[in-house]
């Protein structure tokens, strides 16, 4: 991988983050308001999915 594809990767995490909130604010604010409501526990386990499954899409695209 070069700088040029690991720069693109980062612009797409960019614009993929910021349409929630450009798009429907009041629904991501809700969401938001969500998350800060769950423990860290849960916080943890859905960050390990998250890393998880980025990890596994990574291994099997390359």
């Amino acid at each position: 991988m070069d700088s040029t594809t690991f720069w693109l990767a980062m612009a797409l995490v960019l614009v993929i983050e910021g349409f929630m909130p450009f798009m429907l604010p009041g629904t991501w604010r809700q969401t938001f308001v969500q998350i800060l409501k769950l423990s860290d526990g849960q916080l943890r386990f859905f960050g390990l999915c998250s890393l998880l499954l980025g990890v596994a899409l990574i291994w099997w695209l390359t």
